[in-house]
């Protein structure tokens, strides 16, 4: 690689650094952001991890060995989400109304590099943000004790990778991930003479791996089967309580880990016809691993409020996410492709709350990759997700860990919508193509 090459590629990191700097309070509005791909995107990720783009390698560090030379991709992501808040009878402070939309727009961006170094071997970076949460509510309303003002997660995460195609059946690759976070957290307290409200917010470093195999056991078919770490997110800052029960609470440092959860992809390409391939994707995520989040004071003792340990007991389950699509190659120029999904929500009713409103979705996607030049190729999508309807429950009588002596009983209507666009650039020489060979050798 000449040092030409190699500046223009540190150049395109600085930039993508920048963008993610200066968008770094637009969050999506779900904790786990899986908008890395906007080719993976419009097939609503069917196939993602069996590889196709060099975004893939964010589930599979593996799927860079299809991609020759020095390369990257810049994607940038919008999301729209739309979460309405209804209360409902049952509601203590049901008198001080609902909520208009409460989730934030997004800026998401991803950069991804990867350079083949030698003919089996290639090197690579992903830089990404793969947790993500963005809410804000009115101070006074009728579920403040369970989301007032602003709640925010940002994650940026650098993976460093290494991959081997060790034949023309399998290859292999592993990353290491080095993950940054920033949180706060925002909540009302019970009432006592006058309205308290509880911040807590802080930064931190948590650490991964990654690790991925493709198969193609023949021409016309390959398997990718990916793996990223479990991520013990640290949040080093200060808890504030403001109001009549600041008295009573340990103002000052705190801390909490957040347990984030390990992610398993199987994707699936199988080209059917000359112009058709059909892609599946089964993804499992351990979300059942963040349990509940203790808080601490700087001192290592348990934080707490009016003398009551402060926990967040997030308490999921298991995520799931099934997809279907294929893609067709209109032309030399121009694949289109669409997909449909399934995703079911690690949020139960159990633990539901207005700053997590999650349920299971159903995801329509659109999209298309468009050869500009023979370095420059561009890749759009859409995708509009139905979020099913979801109920809170959160009463003394409901034995959800949430309670904390105010009950709030409502409903939440959400929808989002996502646009995502991305740019591959080749910043070496593509080879020539081998000249196509006849019957008969030309003398």
């Amino acid at each position: 690689m000449s040092f030409r090459g190699l500046k223009a590629v540190l150049l395109a990191c600085g930039g993508v650094g920048a963008l993610i700097a200066a968008t770094a309070d637009a969050n999506a509005g779900g904790f786990a952001i899986r908008e890395q791909s906007a080719y993976g995107m419009g097939s609503a990720y069917a196939g993602v991890a069996a590889g196709g783009s060099l975004s893939s390698m964010f589930w599979n560090p593996a799927a860079m060995t299809q991609v020759p030379g020095l390369q990257s991709e810049s994607v940038l992501t919008g999301i729209m989400p739309n979460s309405t808040n209804t209360p409902g009878a049952g509601s203590a402070l049901g008198a001080l109304g609902g909520t208009s939309n409460t989730a934030k727009d997004a800026l998401v961006p991803a950069g991804y590099y990867s350079w083949q170094f030698r003919p089996d071997m290639w090197l690579g970076l992903a830089v990404t943000s793969p947790f993500g949460l963005a809410v804000t509510f009115p101070d006074l309303w009728a579920g403040r004790d369970y989301g007032a003002n602003g709640t925010s997660l940002t994650t940026y995460n650098a993976t460093p990778s290494f991959a081997w195609r060790i034949n023309d059946l399998i290859s292999v690759g592993l990353g290491v991930q080095i993950q940054y976070g920033d949180a706060k957290l925002n909540k009302g307290l019970p009432f006592v003479g006058a309205f308290s409200d509880f911040n807590l917010e802080g930064t931190g470093w948590g650490y991964g791996f990654t690790a991925g195999v493709t198969v193609t056991p023949t021409p016309t078919t390959t398997i990718g089967l990916g793996y990223r770490s479990a991520v013990n997110q640290k949040i080093n800052g200060t808890m504030t309580v403001v109001g009549p029960l600041a008295a009573v609470s340990t103002n000052g440092s705190a801390s909490t880990t957040l347990d984030l959860p390990d992610v398993v992809s199987l994707g699936l390409k199988q080209r059917v016809g000359p112009q058709w391939t059909l892609l599946g994707t089964v993804e499992w995520t351990n979300w059942s691993r963040i349990g509940t989040s203790a808080v601490a004071q700087g001192s290592g003792a348990p934080a707490t409020v009016a003398g009551n340990a402060v926990t967040l007991p997030f308490q999921f389950e298991d995520g799931w996410f099934f997809s279907l699509g294929a893609e067709y190659q209109w032309n030399d120029r121009l694949t289109v492709r669409a997909g449909a999904a399934f995703e079911k929500s690690p949020v139960t009713d159990q633990v539901r709350i207005p700053i997590l409103p999650d349920n299971d979705r159903y995801w329509l996607s659109l999209g298309g990759t468009y050869k500009l030049t023979p370095k420059v190729t561009l890749d759009a999508a859409y995708s509009h997700i139905f979020v099913k309807d979801t109920s809170i429950n959160i009463t003394a009588t409901s034995g959800k860990p949430w309670f904390d002596g105010t009950a709030y009983v409502g409903s939440v209507d959400s929808h989002i919508d996502i646009v995502s666009v991305a740019m591959h650039y080749r910043w070496d020489e593509p080879a020539a193509p081998a000249p196509k060979q006849g019957y008969f050798k030309a003398k």
